[in-house]
């Protein structure tokens, strides 16, 4: 996100994508910025830390829910518990 203060404090705000090189950052598309313009800049993770920090998080998202369905609080039910069965199961 770019943040643009003109005249009268009046703040644009556009989304400009860009690559910093080791010594400047590069806008990848042209834009007219004015003189001393103040920017907000955000550093975003490598794409391949983007997809394995979303996987880990979905992961653990998981790992809770399943700890919550199965956790030791939770009792061990039977066969002979079933009211009525699916007739459709394959499992046995």
């Amino acid at each position: 996100m770019l943040v643009i203060c003109g005249k009268n404090n009046v703040m644009k705000t556009v989304t400009l994508s860009a690559i910093f090189d080791g010594q400047q950052i590069r806008l990848e598309e042209d834009y007219p910025l004015p003189k001393d313009a103040r920017l907000l800049v955000t550093v975003l993770p490598a794409p391949g830390e983007r997809e394995n920090e979303f996987r880990r998080g979905w992961y653990r998202l998981a790992a809770e829910s399943l700890a919550g369905a199965y956790g030791p609080q939770e009792p061990e039910y039977t066969l002979d518990m079933l009211k009525e069965t699916n007739p459709d199961y394959e499992g046995g």
